[in-house]
């Protein structure tokens, strides 16, 4: 990759500023005598609110995800920043909500309909300070796996703070992918999930290597070779994103057991507005890309242990968006849960997360504490005892206090979606204010509210018995918008009404 101009500059300044900074690490040598917190953070991709066992589902089985909840903190009010992937991960990486750096639909999205999409940035500004960087500023070593999806050619991990990256680019899929005919007759097919993986930042493995296993094979051999410094892993899978691609033994373990399942009682599908939603889980290659996640979280905790770096690491297991369940295969279903992917009802925004901070996160403790995917960064540097950069993580809070049984001072979380997704959501904004959360909807301006502590599956609509607080809510959803200066979307001269 050929550094840009802009590149070379955030390279010098980022140098810079590490030196300028006070009482700043800038090697393993500058590190001795500092609290030594290493942090792993793994990202699933696509991965629904009940699509782990300790989250709910009966039919999908996560042994060793389920062990580190047991070992940990399980957060059940925790959220991704945006229905689909790069705004999710670029709040991860600054610590800001999408609508700030105007990153709000995943890179690459155009859809039309009765409004034209609202203009978004289909790269994360070299500008912002990412997680990675100011950790990287203190001595840490950065480590980048798997999906990245943040731009292209100039805006790869290597340029936003990762000392390594193995597997991101611009692609928000593995670099080949199939349809659903070609993975019927053959579900190995290479240049997908099987090497050769087709993907300019990752060395093809022999013949048959499944990407998700090598993607924890990478992160595992740099936690060896880097055990005697401080270091953030971060673990970004490609699962379990589309195209359905497998293990052929943990399909058939699958399907095996889904024949020996009583039939269903209920719906297989409901119709959310537009688009059918999923209601029962039961796809067997979905399962066993799950089960897939599963095995190699367990590696990665084995590793952990085996080094000897348990007590002092801090994990994070979450996803970027809700399960798919409206669109382009029907891969899960969210229930309890309304919607998915794609949709700013819960279930496109509620996402499985598990924290792991020894000697901190009760063992087994549960967390219902609102928590969202900007918290990360500022919650990182709190717990590495390192300075807080409120000018850039200023929509993150630190949530060390809920971490530690506790309540969070924070008034509401916001989300902004102005655009149309794959998925048959309608673009709108949300905000969540204690036990209520109301949606604006843009084709119409209209809105619903909802009581989340009564009514989780959002299935009735309090904005017209409880006006009032529509209003209220309303209002402060257009006070946030105006406040992070949010691109709003603007009719579509060429759409025809029917």
């Amino acid at each position: 990759m050929k550094p840009t101009r802009r590149s070379f500059l955030k390279t010098i300044v980022t140098g810079a500023a590490a030196a300028c900074v006070p009482g700043a690490l800038t090697g393993a040598a500058a590190v001795k005598g500092a609290k030594k917190t290493r942090f792993v953070f793994v990202l699933v991709d696509d991965l629904g609110w009940t699509d782990v066992a300790c989250f709910g589902s009966k039919f999908y089985e996560t042994p060793n995800i389920d062990a580190l909840a047991k070992s940990g903190m399980k957060m059940t009010s925790a959220y991704a920043a945006c229905p689909v992937c790069s705004p999710t991960r670029g709040s991860i990486m600054t610590g800001k909500y999408p609508a700030r750096t105007q990153t709000t639909d995943y890179f690459g999205g155009a859809r039309r309909g009765k409004l034209l999409p609202a203009p978004y940035k289909q790269y994360l500004p070299l500008e912002e300070v990412t997680i990675a960087e100011a950790m990287k500023a203190h001595g840490y070593k950065t480590f980048f796996a798997g999906k990245w999806h943040l731009g292209g050619e100039g805006y790869f991990p290597e340029l936003q703070g990762f000392d390594i990256n193995k597997g991101g680019g611009r692609n928000g899929a593995p670099y080949k992918s199939y349809g659903n005919r070609a993975l019927a007759k053959d579900p190995t097919l290479p240049g997908g999930y099987f090497s050769l993986y087709a993907n300019p930042h990752l060395e093809d493995g022999p013949k048959g290597e499944y990407l998700t296993d090598r993607l924890a094979d990478e992160a595992i051999k740099f936690i060896e070779a880097n055990k005697s410094e401080h270091f953030l892993v971060y673990l970004s899978f490609y699962s379990v994103h589309n195209p359905l691609q497998a293990k052929p033994k943990y399909v058939k373990k699958f399907k095996d057991k889904l024949a020996a399942m009583p039939k269903p009682t209920g719906p297989e599908f409901i119709n959310e507005h537009k688009n059918r939603a999923r209601q029962i889980q039961r796809n067997p290659v979905y399962a066993a890309m799950i089960y897939g996640v599963d095995e190699n979280v367990g590696r990665l905790m084995k590793k952990i242990e085996e080094v000897g770096l348990t007590d002092d690491t801090v994990v994070v297991f979450t996803s970027d968006n809700g399960g798919l369940s409206t669109s382009e295969g029907h891969n899960t279903a969210n229930l309890p849960l309304r919607g998915g992917k794609g949709w700013l009802y819960e279930g496109g925004v509620r996402v499985p997360t598990i924290v792991r901070w020894p000697g901190v996160t009760k063992p087994g403790s549960i967390c219902d504490e609102p928590v969202i995917s900007t918290d990360y960064y500022p919650t990182f540097l709190e717990i590495a005892s390192l300075p807080a950069k409120a000018k850039q993580h200023v929509d993150g809070v630190s949530i060390t206090a809920a971490l530690k049984g506790g309540k969070l001072d924070r008034e509401a979380i916001y989300w902004h979606y102005p655009h149309y997704g794959n998925q048959g959501g309608r673009p709108g904004s949300a905000v969540r204010a204690g036990d209520y959360k109301l949606i604006e909807f843009f084709e119409d301006d209209s809105v619903e509210l909802y009581n989340l502590k009564d009514d989780i599956g959002e299935h009735r609509d309090l904005a017209a018995t409880m006006p009032e607080k529509a209003a209220e809510l309303r209002k402060m959803v257009h006070k946030w918008r105006k406040e992070v200066d949010a691109k709003m979307m603007k009719p579509n001269p060429r759409h025809k009404r029917t």
